[in-house]
């Protein structure tokens, strides 16, 4: 059995490494060579696009990918198309999250954010280019050879990231914060209500790594409901951290501004039940999380380690 120490080295490890194969992944999607099928990749579209996806960012929702796929003999090479897939989701998310009209950020990983670095129109389009490109990506047989559990990957990541997952999820953030005159807020939100809007609009794309992950290994149902429970758990502990982040990190240590949610009257589980009280959701989440991977065994851990990775991390 590893020790903590040699766990922790392990993960980080194999979270660089996924770093390194993602990059190399997407930049291969976002040359500037013209496909077959293509008329033209506008250039000005294209290095927007890469400004938005490239150089940066932990790249954890394809690591969760990879690795559960890993416990059921999935190669990473094999699994990379999805994981590119998703990460391109998540860069796509972003891009649109930054926007005047939404957060209004000015860096995203140290970094101007697009429509900074280039102007508003353009970073709608290359997030809506990226969006469509990752359903192209996971569309394509190099995915998986069964078109069975292509559609089923399709599937998986459109519930994630649409009406039902991350876009819906950013609405009632809109509604949380009294952006519309019928959603007037004139009292903290409820918690409940905190939970159901980070589970859709952050957890969700985190869990569908993990789900998508068990497509690809073709896992049991009672498998698939075991990892279910630990990509929710998760999720969920992601979030409230991040919550956390925005209080207690700096901005350098964040690569963005933080201390901007009290500010700009944003639903966080930190101003619906207080600091002390979000730490210990944070931790047990976490517990959770590493609790439903029991059947597993040792071979699960690294998204154990994951799990307290989601709670303990810095920026």
């Amino acid at each position: 059995m590893m020790t903590n120490t040699q766990a922790d080295k392990l993960f980080a490890d194999r979270l660089a490494e996924t770093a390194r194969l993602v990059e190399a992944e997407l930049g291969r999607h976002l040359d500037d060579r013209q496909r077959d099928h293509e008329i033209a990749r506008p250039a000005r579209l294209m290095a927007a696009m890469r400004h938005g996806a490239l150089g940066g960012g932990k790249r954890l929702r394809p690591f969760l990918l990879i690795e559960t796929a890993g416990l059921f003999g999935v190669s990473a090479a094999a699994a990379l198309p999805a994981a590119a897939a998703i990460e391109l989701i998540h860069c796509y998310s972003l891009i649109h999250d930054d926007l005047p009209s939404m957060d209004n950020d000015d860096l995203r990983r140290g970094q101007p954010t697009v429509h900074r670095a280039f102007d508003e129109a353009t970073a709608i389009l290359a997030g809506d280019g990226l969006l469509t490109l990752a359903f192209e990506v996971l569309a394509e047989p190099a995915s998986s050879p069964d078109p069975a559990i292509r559609a089923e990957l399709v599937l998986a990541l459109a519930r994630a990231s649409g009406l039902a997952g991350m876009v819906g999820g950013q609405m009632l953030d809109l509604e949380a914060e009294g952006r519309f005159a019928e959603v007037r807020r004139t009292a903290p939100p409820w918690p409940g209500d905190v939970r159901r809007l980070q589970a859709m609009k952050t957890g969700a794309l985190l869990a569908a790594a993990v789900d998508m992950g068990a497509v690809l290994g073709k896992a049991s149902r009672g498998q698939r409901l075991s990892l279910s429970t630990f990509g929710q758990s998760l999720g969920a502990c992601f979030q409230v951290a991040d919550d956390i982040l925005d209080v207690e990190a700096s901005a350098e240590a964040m690569g963005k501004a933080t201390a901007k949610d009290a500010d700009a009257g944003k639903a966080t589980l930190v101003a619906a039940i207080g600091l002390e009280a979000a730490r210990q959701e944070r931790d047990r989440l976490s517990a959770d999380a590493a609790g439903a991977l029991r059947r597993f065994g040792p071979e699960a851990d690294i998204l154990r380690v994951a799990a307290r990775f989601a709670a303990e991390r810095t920026s």
